[in-house]
């Protein structure tokens, strides 16, 4: 049964399982109507017999005669022994009942029953029917119930049929009698037949309805997991990556959906800078290849010609190439830096790094790439948690970009207060319109196209800087003066932690 459940499409198994709680619900609701209303029956029948009235030998009025002798008159008594009764029974019903017995009959729609102090059942002369005796009745007989109170328990007649029968004891010149009064529950029991054949078709007809209602429910439902899975087939068909499918509402499908378009969304952005990335990564290596080929072409042909070209131009010629391939280096490290997932690092990855020591170091290096630049360094104690060689050539990258833009004898001005490093050169600056691409990648301003570079710089600042926690902006200088300002801000505190 399991592993047919789970063989089944979530359609199914959900129309399965709304069928199956409707199902149960609507047995349980029929079995407790079927119980409340079978003891609102018998109670009543019960309730019937508790108006009977009391044995007619019970009582007897002072100079009648007595119970024994009264019984003996309008009783016949079997012996319970014998299992004669049905067929006292049998023969009270063809005699003709005296007066004292038509006396004793307790009411038309009752049948009552003496059972004498011996033990014996005894019915009323010319009855037509007996009440089983049972255990319980002749042990009542040892344990007299007080005047009034009554037990009741189902039974039959000797004919078969299904009685109530209410039992009660009384005393009498010393002696217990048992006294039985039963009325017939055929009524009772059609009606609770009937009922239960009313209750059985209403059930099966909710189960059939809950079945199809669970079906239509389904079908609903999952409407907009359907329109998911079309989406989730067509993406893998195609690979057309940002495909959206329609949100309606704000329930667990429409968190779905939304969540599935986000990521569609993602993907579609990731090839998109994948694309980028390549494309403009191609774009950047075929003017160094290309270059390079050349040069390489000219050695060649110098030599298989015969005609060796001058020290001095194959001297410039092996220079250009040595500066061209050092080109591809930095910019094949570059592309490599980019090619790491966006997301921040794991926090334990990190350590404590003194962000003062990296600004000393990478402004050692810049000097030596700007020989006739000015420096003016102030900076403060600063510890952060961060990958130490990404800050660091985060940093170098700042200053690099720096000192490619000062002019001749400028100054750069780095200081570092306060987690907030920032960097002041005092070059062209960065026009207004410009801004917001600084940091993208293979970026370059239209003016600076003929300066080295790969347009990776920035980038990778940007990249270092978000890994450990940090933010970074670049703008013009806050005093109005020429040049730009880089400025990095780095959680931390002035002492390692």
């Amino acid at each position: 049964m399991i592993s047919w459940y789970r063989a089944q499409s979530l359609r199914s198994r959900l129309t399965v399982l709304t069928a199956a709680a409707v199902a149960v619900a609507i047995a349980l609701s029929a079995l407790a109507c079927w119980f409340i209303v079978e003891k609102q029956l018998y109670g009543q029948v019960d309730r019937n017999l508790s108006t009977a009235p009391p044995s007619p030998i019970q009582n007897v009025p002072p100079g009648a005669r007595p119970p024994q002798q009264l019984l003996r008159d309008s009783y016949w008594c079997a012996s319970t022994t014998t299992g004669a009764l049905a067929a006292a029974t049998a023969a009270n019903a063809a005699t003709t009942p005296g007066t004292g017995g038509r006396i004793l009959v307790g009411a038309p729609k009752w049948t009552d029953q003496v059972i004498s102090p011996d033990g014996e059942p005894c019915v009323l002369t010319g009855a037509k029917h007996a009440i089983t005796i049972t255990a319980s009745d002749l042990k009542a007989l040892q344990n007299p119930s007080r005047p009034g109170h009554y037990t009741y328990r189902d039974g039959t007649f000797n004919t078969g049929e299904d009685v109530r029968v209410r039992v009660s004891t009384f005393m009498s010149e010393g002696k217990v009698y048992g006294y039985l009064v039963a009325d017939q529950v055929t009524s009772v029991e059609e009606s609770l037949k009937q009922l239960a054949f009313i209750l059985g078709g209403v059930a099966l007809g909710g189960v059939i309805l809950a079945g199809l209602a669970g079906r239509l429910v389904a079908r609903s439902a999952l409407k907009p997991v359907d329109q998911l899975t079309d989406v989730v087939e067509h993406i893998a068909r195609t690979e057309e990556v940002g495909t959206t499918i329609p949100v309606h509402g704000s329930d667990e499908i429409a968190r779905l959906s939304t969540s599935f378009n986000s990521m569609s969304t993602a993907l579609a952005n990731s090839r998109d800078r994948q694309t980028r990335l390549i494309a403009d990564a191609g774009h950047e290596l075929r003017t160094p290849l290309t270059s390079l080929r050349t040069n390489v072409d000219l050695l060649i042909r110098s030599n298989e010609t015969g005609r060796p070209l001058p020290p001095a131009t194959k001297t410039k010629l092996l220079g250009n190439m040595k500066a061209q391939m050092q080109e591809l280096t930095v910019l094949i490290g570059d592309l490599l830096q980019l090619s790491r997932p966006d997301s921040p690092k794991p926090v334990r990855s990190l350590s404590v790094v003194a962000l003062h020591e990296i600004a000393e170091r990478a402004v050692a290096r810049a000097k030596l790439r700007g020989p006739g630049l000015a420096f003016e360094t102030d900076v403060a104690p600063w510890f952060v948690h961060g990958d130490a060689a990404a800050l660091e050539r985060a940093v170098i990258n700042l200053l690099d970009n720096a000192v490619k833009y000062s002019p001749p004898g400028g100054t750069i001005e780095v200081r570092l207060e306060q987690g907030v490093l920032t960097v002041r050169d005092h070059g062209p600056g960065i026009p207004p319109d410009e801004l917001q691409y600084v940091f993208d990648r293979f970026w370059r301003s239209p003016s600076s196209r003929q300066l080295p570079g790969s347009g990776l710089g920035l980038s990778i600042v940007a990249q270092s800087v978000r890994e450990s926690g940090g933010e970074v902006s670049l703008g013009p200088a806050q005093d109005g003066g020429p040049g730009a300002l880089a400025t990095v801000r780095l959680p931390g505190g002035p002492t390692p932690t």
